[in-house]
């Protein structure tokens, strides 16, 4: 298949499974065509379908519950139980059985095309290196959650600096177009404090990848103050399209539960939708936010560490074994690969 075919043979598969709003998803082949980073960021079914034909050497390794569609702007922020601000993974919609490379490889594609974009700045060397710094010390320690408090102060520091204002939170919130909930509004409610006020249903496009799937906010009021909760519908991940898979399985609520994390309170995976908090101070965080001073390496290893606590979900001693017998430069070489593949698709993508 070339990349227009795949693309329809998904979407037919996608409608399949969900409802698709024609506007968004006439919107997402509009952001594929941007550049080759936000089409990476699109079309993850692409990738799982290439990949393996890419990176035939990695195809086979340890198997771990994946995140899938891991890129640089997969992070963001939530409150813990304990009100502590946390960093970590943001987006699970496609996790799936995988070997332990998808990650891996992925999450460095994305930041070498992120160069290539002069979105980043670091070599293609240091940014692998500093993944596999990361993700080896969290796996020989057992991860550990990175919550912002006396540990990862440098991270608390660029997070601080990417905390919405509340007032113009709310303001662009509101903002949204009013629009009937496509969640039953009884399922929703179940997910709201018990005393609130008016729910005012708001339809704001979000993402890249899940655009064109059915997505709600909900706005009310609770003890004098807004809240909002935000409802995605979820598929089973692309790869069950690749592989044939028919179960209609969904690994996202698993690898949340299963990962070395301090959870989001407010995130939940029930009856085929994400629900979510959205506050000023729980977001997803793009490169675009960052300030510029922030050390790159730094922030490519603790992704390489959050990357571990996911994977450290199942078994990780037949990773740590690949691991150590990976010839140097392994992951420099297979993301290296991938950006070509996934710019050839791209360029092809315009054409069509």
């Amino acid at each position: 298949m070339n990349i227009v075919q795949s693309t329809r043979a998904f979407e037919g598969w996608l409608r399949r499974h969900t409802p698709l709003n024609p506007s968004d998803l006439r919107f997402k082949h509009q952001l594929m065509e941007r550049s080759a980073f936000e089409f990476l960021r699109a079309t993850f079914y692409r990738w799982a379908q290439i990949w393996p034909q890419v990176c035939p050497k990695l195809a086979h390794a340890p198997a771990v519950l994946a995140v899938g569609d891991l890129h640089v702007e997969n992070f963001g922020t939530w409150r813990d139980a304990e009100g502590r601000l946390v960093w970590g993974m943001n987006d699970f919609d496609e996790s799936y059985p995988l070997p332990y490379t998808n990650d891996l490889v992925r999450l460095a594609t994305s930041a070498m095309l992120a160069r290539r974009e002069r979105r980043m700045k670091v070599g293609r060397q240091g940014m692998c290196a500093a993944i596999l710094e990361g993700y080896r010390a969290a796996i020989e320690k057992g991860g550990r959650p990175i919550v912002l408090a006396e540990r990862n102060m440098w991270l608390g520091a660029i997070a601080v600096q990417q905390l919405r204002d509340p007032r113009q939170f709310w303001v662009n919130l509101r903002h949204s177009d009013p629009a009937p909930p496509p969640i039953p509004s009884a399922l929703l409610r179940r997910f709201l404090p018990a005393s609130t006020g008016k729910l005012l249903f708001l339809s704001k496009r979000k993402g890249a990848g899940s655009l064109g799937k059915r997505r709600c906010i909900v706005v009310t009021r609770s003890e004098g103050a807004r809240i909002a909760r935000e409802a995605k519908a979820i598929v089973p991940s692309a790869v069950a399209w690749v592989n044939g898979d028919t179960s209609k399985r969904i690994f996202a609520a698993d690898a949340i539960r299963r990962a070395v994390r301090s959870p989001d309170p407010f995130l939940y995976v029930v009856a085929g939708w994400v629900v979510r908090r959205l506050a000023p101070d729980c977001i997803k965080i793009e490169l675009a936010d960052l300030p510029r001073s922030h050390d790159e390496l730094a922030l490519l290893r603790a992704m390489g560490w959050e990357t571990a606590n996911i994977h450290l979900g199942r078994s990780i001693k037949a990773v740590a074994r690949d691991l150590r017998k990976r010839p140097r430069r392994w992951l420099e070489r297979a993301a290296s690969d991938m950006a070509d593949a996934t710019e050839n698709d791209w360029r092809a993508c315009r054409k069509r």
